[in-house]
């Protein structure tokens, strides 16, 4: 449904903002909506797992920097993961990721369900009277937010109802430990390790015994400018992999969208790779390095002659030629998923951990919960995982096991490769030998890599703020089985034909972008495949018939919706444009009486 004509906003009352966990940032004050009356409130409905959700914390820190007087940002913590619904893990994710604004935990979904929110991440507007007045499915909207911001403080400062002054964050008191939510380690040649020390955008070289600073790589704060140790800037920092030469290492600096270069001798920092902006659909995909945009590369490994990066923004493995300096796609659709065979045809979801041996190129699939690998002829196959929603602590044979949105992958010296079981913290092993999977330790806390040194293995343990030294044991823990599904309830709908409608309005100022054909595609399918007997597939528009097989109880129905919008002002030449683009996982269960539509909101307001 697609609608770019000028019309009145629609005004809904929002409801109240309820959450077991609480608030935080807030210096410990509790908050309801009547407190916030006269402040344009943007909701920010997140999850800490989700790479699209820390995309859009980025896109917000302009919005909240150019209207802190006006504008308050409220986080809305939605789990998906059975450890992202502790309220210790939503008080580290909130620092871990530089939140600055307040933030409600809410475990049990209670204001997601009274928002009618179905996706990660979706944004919320409401006016200084209380009305809901935009609402926003996935990242890119911070654009079309800006200028309903603008128009509505403009409105309600006529009408005497905008209420300027400072918002109710309250920053938390900074913690003096060495590490601050560590994300990559990497064993140097001379037996120090290289740690990206994220949260404090730097690198750190320590010592042999895992906790001596030897040095400090980058200024501390967010940036992204090449130069000496103290003059480098990083933005939040994570994979690290030894080049060939054995003198530099290559770093994935995540939210700098870049690779870059440390020559570990001097200390000086380059950029391999990236812009500094971010991928969207559309832009190329292949080319020299330092011209083409990238997406949260989050790990970096050397599998052949390139370095493979996990790209967790696109669902992607691209590659970068050292010999040539050009980055091409390496594996992965940019749908997201877990679909095996040759690497064009894949579907990844945020795969975030790289270890390559000779002739396998190990990953952590994190939003599946799966461990892949990658052959050298580029087909994808997967050792353990299931699919988006099914996740557990559950060793045994491969096609049984269970994990938990795994960050890390190291390989082993008997061919076997360890797991590190970010949010179950955990490290496991999976043989390829015997096809089992087994627990080499618990009580970790979120794991997200390790390195072998010798007999022992170096886990950095990320909440924990550490890197911990085990012994590599000859026998494995054994963990009694537990496996969960994702906790959000299944949306009902009846069995046979029911209407899907994406919809879409233009933001304020815009209309669809039509000069090369059509602005809109519509993906549907679901799991298991059977669940739909008509509508699955591709297609330009935003509205379709779905049948659901009534033999067929329940499952998930997966959709991905793209719009491209352009500004509607004849007399520029070169209007700016923007992609529109989220991914849903819709659990649905088939009951007579269910809903025969069932509209998924990519902006505007479903006033059907």
């Amino acid at each position: 449904m697609t609608d770019s004509a000028p019309r009145r906003r629609a005004r809904v009352r929002a409801p109240e903002l309820i959450g077991k966990g609480g608030w935080l940032n807030t210096g410990d004050n509790q908050y309801t909506l009547a407190d916030l009356r006269g402040r344009i409130v943007v909701l920010d409905f997140w999850t800490f797992c989700c790479i699209n959700c820390l995309h859009v914390l980025d896109e917000l820190r302009a919005l909240e920097e150019k209207h802190r007087d006006t504008v308050v940002v409220i986080g809305v913590h939605s789990p998906k993961f059975v450890h992202e619904a502790e309220h210790g893990a939503v008080v580290d994710a909130v620092e871990r990721y530089g939140v600055e604004h307040p933030v409600l935990d809410d475990p049990e979904l209670a204001t997601w369900k009274q928002y009618a929110v179905r996706a990660w991440p979706t944004l919320v507007v409401i006016d200084p009277e209380g009305y809901v007045v935009a609402q926003h499915a996935g990242e890119g909207h911070v654009h079309a937010i800006e200028r309903l911001v603008g128009e509505l403080e403009a409105e309600h400062e006529a009408k005497g109802t905008l209420r300027r002054g400072d918002g109710p964050y309250v920053p938390p008191e900074p913690e003096p430990t060495v590490l601050r939510f560590p994300g990559k380690a990497l064993l140097l040649p001379g037996g120090t390790f290289l740690v990206s020390d994220t949260t404090r955008h730097q690198l750190v070289e320590l010592a042999e015994d895992a906790e001596t600073v030897v040095r400090r790589i980058g200024s501390g704060t967010r940036g992204f400018a090449d130069g000496g140790p103290r003059e480098a800037s990083f933005n939040e920092p994570q994979g690290l992999a030894l080049l060939d030469d054995g003198t530099s290492v290559i770093v994935a600096d995540t939210v700098n969208h870049a690779l870059r270069r440390l020559d570990l001798a001097t200390g000086e920092v380059t950029t391999l790779a990236g812009t500094g902006r971010q991928w969207w659909q559309g832009s190329p995909t292949s080319g020299p390095a330092r011209e083409i945009d990238l997406s949260s590369p989050w790990d970096v490994a050397v599998f052949g002659d390139r370095v493979w990066i996990a790209m967790a923004g696109v669902h992607q493995l691209w590659t970068y030629d050292p010999a040539t300096r050009t980055v091409a796609v390496g594996a992965g659709t940019t749908n997201e998923g877990l679909v095996d065979g040759p690497g064009a045809e894949a579907w990844f979801a945020q795969p975030s951990g790289l270890a390559a041996t000779a002739d396998r190129l190990w990953l952590a699939d994190s939003e599946t919960s799966a461990l892949r690998w990658v052959d050298p002829d580029g087909h994808v196959h997967t050792a353990v995982g299931e699919g988006l929603f099914d996740f557990g602590h559950r060793d045994g044979a491969a096609d049984q096991a269970l994990l938990q949105h795994p960050l890390g992958v190291t390989a082993l010296p008997d061919g076997s490769v360890a797991v590190a079981d970010t949010y179950n913290h955990a490290l496991r092993r999976y043989d390829p030998a015997t096809g089992e999977v087994s627990t080499l330790a618990t009580d970790l806390r979120e794991p997200s890599d390790a390195v072998v040194v010798g007999e022992d293995i170096v886990v950095v343990e990320s909440a924990r703020h550490r890197l911990t030294r085990l012994r590599l044991p000859e026998e494995a823990v054994r963990v009694e089985g537990v496996a969960h599904r994702t906790q959000r309830a299944a949306t009902e709908v009846a069995p046979g034909e029911v209407r899907l409608d994406v919809v879409f309005q233009a933001p304020s100022g815009q209309k669809l972008d039509t000069r090369y054909g059509p602005s809109t595609r519509l993906l549907v399918s679901s799991t298991p495949p059977e669940l739909l007997l008509k509508g699955e597939g591709a297609d330009t528009d935003l509205s379709r018939t779905l049948e659901f097989d009534a033999a067929l109880t329940e499952g998930v129905l997966h959709v991905s919706a793209m719009a491209a919008s352009c500004d509607d002002d004849p007399s520029v030449e070169y209007p700016a444009c923007h992609v529109h683009q989220q991914d849903w996982g819709v659990p649905v269960r088939l009951t007579e009486g269910g809903a025969d539509r069932l509209p998924l909101v990519l902006a505007g307001m479903d006033e059907q």
